[in-house]
């Protein structure tokens, strides 16, 4: 049977009760290579049988559909422009979820970790918002098309409600904790003149207050470090993954070690994300960052890192759709295969968060999250089909 294009046509049986699947006839990505002309049944959710062998030497058909593992993005705060699309206006939260899953899903996202900025700016970053967003996603989580999970980015002068935050660790509330330092110490003095220019965009102040707001944060430090260790025990203890943020020297490494710190996100410098690989350390880079071509702020480079076997997790940071597009990127610029390349997307993150054993890659048992690819070609456009958590959340065609 041909498609309009030409080209193969997609075979695969859903059923009405949405318990058995069968996709046939595709190029299928599992850890061991691609498996051409294969297929897989279904079940309950899970991938209960693959059909073909793996081949590490083979090649995609082009002539085929593809089946891939689904997108995990441990790190992703686009949602904030569903809530505040513009300055001062601000969206009901449950309208900003509900779209906001539609976007992930249309990305090829089967899994996200709600970046939420647990800040100390009022507003869309403030310990308010933070519950509000929990409470809801709590509530909504089966609804939402998306696996949602729970990731919160903890800055260190957000000394306010140390207890809670202790708490919703301890009850498991949480998925993923980062710990960030957003706000830029005085003696550097280009940093702090970037930051005030920052936060004037989000925040209105007048003459001065802005000054007496920062300094008044400064003086939150020690407290806020000697919370940030609280954290960190906690987080071990509960077998929750914790992730260092912009470390830009060997000293922030040292820190990161001591503090069991399993992921680091965004190292500012190759000589710094090296440092943390050979401790064992996942290194997370931005999608964007590698779609672009380089960091907006000059920062680390994505295909540098990548190209230095230096990362091993992309992020979608804040644009979804480069998830997708970022390891077509990587195979076009020579940085790696395809394969490897799924994996930064896939598997990897899937390692990093704890939950290998659940998701992340095409092997049987595991949950059916699992994208269909009418061509290889990095646009979403190509998304035929997307299952998360074992069931049919996209179909176009």
């Amino acid at each position: 049977q041909e498609s309009n294009a030409g080209r193969p046509a997609i075979t695969a049986a859903v059923n009405v009760d949405g318990r058995a699947d069968l996709i046939e006839q595709v190029n299928l990505l599992t850890p061991q290579g691609w498996i051409v002309g294969g297929g897989v049944r279904l079940a309950n959710g899970c991938i209960e049988q693959i059909h073909g062998r793996p081949d590490p030497l083979a090649q995609p058909d082009p002539a085929l559909p593809s089946l891939l593992p689904g997108i995990i993005d441990a790190h992703g705060d686009a949602f904030e422009r569903e809530i505040t699309p513009r300055s001062g206006a601000e969206f009901p939260l449950d309208l900003a979820l509900a779209t906001n899953d539609h976007a992930l899903i249309g990305a090829g996202i089967t899994t996200f970790y709600f970046s939420i900025t647990d800040g100390f700016e009022p507003g869309l970053r403030s310990r308010q918002t933070v519950r509000q967003l929990l409470q809801l996603l709590e509530q909504q989580r089966e609804a939402l098309k998306c696996d949602t999970r729970i990731h919160i980015r903890h800055e260190q002068v957000n000394t306010d409600d140390h207890a809670e935050l202790m708490q919703w660790l301890a009850s498991g509330r949480i998925d993923l904790l980062s710990l960030n330092d957003h706000l830029p110490h005085p003696e550097d003095a280009t940093r702090v003149e970037r930051f005030k220019i920052s936060i004037g965009r989000r925040l209105k102040f007048a003459d001065g207050e802005l000054d007496r707001f920062i300094a008044q944060l400064q003086e939150r430090r020690p407290a806020g470090l000697a919370q940030v260790q609280e954290l960190a025990a906690l987080a071990r203890e509960r077998a929750i993954p914790l992730a260092s943020h912009d470390d830009r020297c060997t000293e922030d490494v040292t820190r990161a070690r001591a503090l069991g710190v399993s992921i680091a996100e965004f190292p500012l410098t190759l000589e710094v994300a090296q440092q943390m690989r050979a401790l064992g350390i996942a290194v997370l880079v931005g999608a964007p960052n590698l779609v672009r071509g380089g960091s907006h702020l000059g920062a680390l480079g994505a295909a540098e890192a990548i190209a230095a076997e230096s990362a091993n997790l992309l992020c979608s940071d804040y644009h979804y759709a480069s998830l997708f597009r970022a390891p077509f990127v990587a195979a076009e610029q020579g940085l790696c295969s395809l394969a490897q390349a799924w994996r930064l997307v896939s598997s990897e993150p899937a390692r990093a968060v704890g939950i290998a054993g659940r998701t992340g890659s095409i092997e049987e048992g595991k949950q059916a999250d699992l994208l269909l690819l009418q061509h290889l070609d990095g646009s979403p456009l190509s998304l035929r089909r997307v299952w998360s958590r074992g069931r049919l959340a996209l179909c176009n065609g």
